[in-house]
């Protein structure tokens, strides 16, 4: 199995775009603090915790993750996100739809990764993730060995990882890394780690119905892209 090494804890690009309103200012200042989870908090959180964990890496504006807490009040959603607007945005989500099932994370999701306990995962989701085009960036993409190697400590026989991109590079480096993972993986133990449920086109070009749209997939679209939407199970 790949080590899992402990990467530089630097975070590149913006973490804010244009000043929080005055809502989203007070709902960071209050309801931010009580939904919160951290390296710190999360083992703690989840001994007490009986519903299956679902984890959002890098949530965006948000839109993704409350529509999953609403369609399924029986799961814990977890997400971590840097860019202080996103999480204001899924904050105003959450007051919104009085969602009770969900924990935020705002800033690095890898201490948080760290921090969890083995197989505690039911489902993970990176969704559109930041492609860093240049090629001298391409350490900064956040699909990587150092992700698989989480991915597969952390979920749970059975459970699924998803990874969408609208850049066909950001699909192909993506499928790259889980066949370099699952080859050494072979070899180590014999068994793939991640299954790639697809037989035919239409099951990475065809949006599932239980995976709703991002406006960052939407905004794709609007300029000619076409989302890849991935689905692994873990063996």
């Amino acid at each position: 199995m790949t080590e899992i090494k402990h990467p530089e804890y630097r975070l590149f690009g913006r973490s804010m775009d244009r000043p929080l309103k005055a809502r989203q200012q007070r709902l960071m200042a209050e309801l931010l603090p009580e939904i919160s989870v951290d390296a710190e908090t999360v083992t703690p959180l989840l001994k007490e915790e009986t519903r299956p964990v679902w984890l959002e890496i890098g949530f965006g504006g948000g839109e993704h993750l409350a529509w999953q807490a609403k369609e399924n009040p029986e799961v814990l959603m977890m997400g971590a996100e840097p860019f202080v607007n996103g999480v204001a945005k899924l904050m105003a989500a959450i007051d919104d739809g009085q969602l009770s099932n969900i924990r935020a994370l705002h800033g690095d999701v890898r201490p948080l990764l760290e921090a969890l306990p083995d197989q505690s995962l039911s489902r993970a989701f990176v969704l559109h993730p930041d492609p860093w085009p240049k090629k001298k960036h391409h350490k900064r993409r956040i699909v990587s060995q150092y992700l698989l190697a989480h991915m597969a400590r952390l979920l749970k026989p059975g459970s699924e990882l998803r990874i969408a991109s609208d850049i066909p590079d950001y699909i192909r480096w993506t499928l790259m890394h889980i066949q370099r993972f699952n080859r050494e993986a072979h070899e180590a133990r014999g068994q793939d780690v991640f299954v790639w449920q697809a037989r035919e086109k239409s099951h990475w070009h065809d949006r599932p119905a239980d995976w709703p749209q991002t406006r960052y997939e939407a905004k794709a679209i609007r300029e000619g892209r076409t989302p890849c939407y991935l689905k692994f199970i873990r063996s």
